[in-house]
């Protein structure tokens, strides 16, 4: 079972119930090059249908520059959680929506310097 990641290649690795790890193209021994997509079944109550809960994580070791060590391992992790019962089109919005925001300037702004206020 493989996964498809901007054009690099994840082969499944480690199986359970509720997740796989896949693991990545420059993946050895000592760099980490992995995505682990998980799940977490509704839970509903007598007034709330629940939700479904899915991540997906990826590791990866980077070198490092100017830091006390010579690599760290980067992390990357999207928790989402739908209602049961949700319209499709209406999770592709959403789904686009985060997409966008993740390539974008401002993201990669956030994620660096660390800003949050725009």
């Amino acid at each position: 079972m493989t996964l498809s990641i901007n054009a690099k290649t994840y082969t499944g690795n480690l199986y359970s119930p509720t997740s796989v790890v896949y693991n990545g193209p420059i993946k050895t021994a000592s760099i980490k090059d992995d995505v682990r997509l998980g799940q977490t079944a509704p839970k509903p109550t007598d007034v709330f249908s629940g939700l479904g809960r899915t991540q997906a994580k990826l590791t990866r070791t980077l070198t490092l520059t100017g830091a006390l060590t010579t690599t760290g391992d980067a992390i990357l992790t999207i928790d989402v959680a739908i209602p049961v019962g949700f319209a499709s089109a209406d999770v592709d919005t959403l789904l686009n929506d985060m997409g966008a925001f993740l390539a974008s300037a401002s993201f990669k702004t956030h994620v660096k310097t660390p800003q949050v206020a725009f």
